[in-house]
């Protein structure tokens, strides 16, 4: 990959800040000319969450110089912009968001976002590091040092691997992360410590490397960001801050939030439960907002393209009741404070970037433009912009490794016995129960089969790191295809993202993995013996290097094609993922889901795959 040389206030570097910070001194006492000042009807100040009346914002370079009412800059300005009718809100922040659940590479995640009012985004980077580790950061600041508005604020992976029973792309321990946080200012911390079991007991084989992940976090001064999923009993919450993770984005319910906030836990709402959550802290009569942000998390393009970005975030808890100016500091100031980013981003200041929301209307958040760097970059969701033109190199966009294709045979689960039953170990995606689900399935043919009947499938994990096309399979609960010779297979499979694919037939199943073999990932239906559609994700098997409209085209397809298909079905711990196209079993791998059982990539260590992450012990999957 060519890498062009990055102009002074692109990346945030000590040496550079320095001069930007003495040439803005400079020009806010008017005694060097500024670029330009962009005049407006009002603007918010979210440090006192107050109005300023017809204001102005003097820019210097890439970044903000002076902020007061119209006329009061002392110096010259070459070029000025007015907008009466316009309301100025900060460029809108990611506090925690998965870029690659986007399925776009920065560049393009740069163009979809900018024009619905997100130029910041702190990425949870343990996606792409789980495929290629060592090229994190070249890999999330490439796009802006080639001239992208976003900025991208990279949080290296705690969870690469997920667990010490998975391995390949990427290892991340001490000596990684602090190797992170010396050589970019734009590394904000450690992303997500979510596998809970390996920070609370020392017998876990993860312990020391996660806590010497938190130790090189700590020195350098970064946030150690955390994923408290299913903790809700006093001790584990207390626990969980004890430990210093200072955030969680997998508060559910009021009475969870409510706790953990009062454990001095800064609180990133989703949107999934702002509707339970909001009305109740505001009939609870919470005054102060300020250790609560709003987060994406996980959103497709397609998602992003109907819903938005985090405007859309910030506009549902505006529904819900919550002032606007409130909601407006939940994606601004909350999020770079927590983040330690307050010098950059959040706020309409000198030094900042000069990133600017021009409202139509503040009370429904309604976006008319957008400025990033200083100038113009979106009118209404248009990008004005050029998008920088990156060749990925082949560490980027060939890291399907299955030399050889998958064969049906590989998909077989062979009968342990003669008789014409076996115990079979099953799970249910996102079911939170401690153990497996144990069930008798027929054999035929030396082989134990599915029972459609009883909504059994197949759901196999093929390791696409090492070489070998290694497979493991098991049966699952209500999550696949009724269909007969039909199979759906994603090399998004989190976090590991080794190719994953469930379905109603073994040759199915070999033919729709060999698919994303030659495409280099993304997603692929087979109907009825035949490949009806594919979504190609050629970097890192987990993005696309295109523009969103034709990513999303690609998907509509796939779920028109999707609907053409019966799918299984079974009550889960979050039903509005189910029923349908099983989207959701992207994350049904996940270390917490449920923290217990979880089906891996077979290893000497792991030779079914079928491993207790808490543990290590293994289970056949038949008997």
């Amino acid at each position: 990959m060519e890498t062009s040389q990055p102009s002074a206030d692109l990346l945030i570097d000590a040496d550079n800040e320095v001069a930007i910070r003495q040439e803005l001194t400079l020009v806010a006492m008017g005694k060097r000319p500024a670029d330009r000042c962009l005049r407006v009807g009002r603007l918010l100040d979210v440090h006192t969450r107050t109005w300023i009346e017809d204001a102005e914002i003097v820019i210097h370079g890439r970044r903000i110089a002076y902020v007061g009412p119209a006329g009061s800059f002392p110096g010259t300005v070459k070029e000025r912009v007015h907008e009466p009718d316009l309301a100025a809100v900060p460029g809108f922040g990611e506090v925690h968001k998965h870029i690659e659940s986007s399925h776009l590479t920065p560049e393009w995640e740069a163009a979809l976002v900018l024009p619905r009012g997100n130029t910041w985004t702190c990425e949870a980077s343990h996606e792409f590091s789980n495929v290629d580790g060592p090229n994190n950061l070249p890999f999330w600041l490439e796009a802006r040092r080639r001239g992208s508005p976003l900025k991208i604020f990279p949080l290296p992976g705690s969870a690469v691997p997920p667990t010490a029973y998975e391995s390949g792309g990427g290892w991340f321990g001490e000596a990684e992360q602090s190797g992170f946080l010396r050589d970019s200012l734009m590394v904000a911390g450690l992303d997500e410590v979510m596998d809970w079991p390996a920070v609370w007991n020392p017998e876990n084989p993860s312990y020391d490397r996660l806590w010497g992940m938190i130790r090189a976090t700590f020195a350098g001064r970064g946030v150690v960001e955390g994923h408290g999923a299913g903790l809700r009993e006093l001790p584990e919450i207390n626990a969980f801050a004890a430990a210093g993770l200072a955030s969680d984005h997998e508060a559910w319910s009021p009475e969870e939030v409510w706790e953990k906030l009062r454990h001095g836990i800064f609180t990133e709402l989703r949107p999934y439960s702002m509707d339970q959550v909001i009305p109740w802290l505001l009939q609870k009569g919470l005054a102060d907002w300020s250790q609560i942000a709003f987060t994406t998390d996980d959103r497709s393009a397609s998602d992003t393209i109907r819903l938005g970005a985090s405007d859309h975030n910030a506009r549902t808890a505006i529904k819900l009741g919550l002032a606007p100016e409130i909601a407006i500091q939940c994606v601004t100031l909350n999020p770079a404070r927590h983040m330690r980013l307050t010098p950059w981003v959040g706020s309409l200041a000198p030094g900042r970037f000069a990133d600017i929301v021009l409202l139509r209307d503040v009370a429904s958040l309604e976006i008319a433009k957008v400025w990033a760097d200083g100038r113009p970059v979106g009118e209404g969701t248009r990008f004005l912009g050029e998008v920088p033109r990156i060749e990925w190199p082949a560490w980027a966009t060939r890291t399907v490794n299955i030399p050889q294709p998958v064969t049906a045979e590989q998909f077989r689960i062979p009968a342990p016995g003669p008789g014409e039953t076996a115990q079979a170990a099953l799970l249910r995606p996102f079911h939170w129960n401690d153990g497996f689900i144990t069930m008798a399935l027929p054999v035929r043919d030396g082989a134990v089969q599915r029972d459609e009947g009883r909504n059994v499938t197949k759901f196999a994990i093929v390791d696409r790191f090492h070489g070998q096309g290694a497979v493991a399979r098991m049966f699952w609960l209500g999550c696949g295809p009724r269909t007969p010779g039909t199979a759906l297979a994603c090399s998004v499979a989190h976090d590991k993202h080794n190719i994953w694919a469930v379905g109603s037939c073994d040759q199915a199943m070999a033919d729709a993995v060999n698919a994303l073999r030659e495409i280099g990932g993304g997603w692929a239906l087979v109907r009825e013996g035949r490949l009806v559609a594919t979504v190609r994700y050629e970097v890192g098997g987990l993005m696309t290097c295109r523009p969103a409209e034709e990513l999303n085209a690609e998907m509509q397809h796939l779920y028109d094609e999707g609907e053409k298909v019966e799918w299984m079905y079974e009550p889960t711990f979050h039903p509005r993922w189910f029923p349908g196209f099983p989207e959701r079993l992207i994350f049904a791998t996940l270390t917490c889901a449920p923290w217990q059982w979880v089906l891996v990539a077979p290893s000497e260590q792991v030779p079914e795959g079928f491993v207790n992450v808490q543990t290590g012990q293994t289970h056949p999957v038949v008997w």
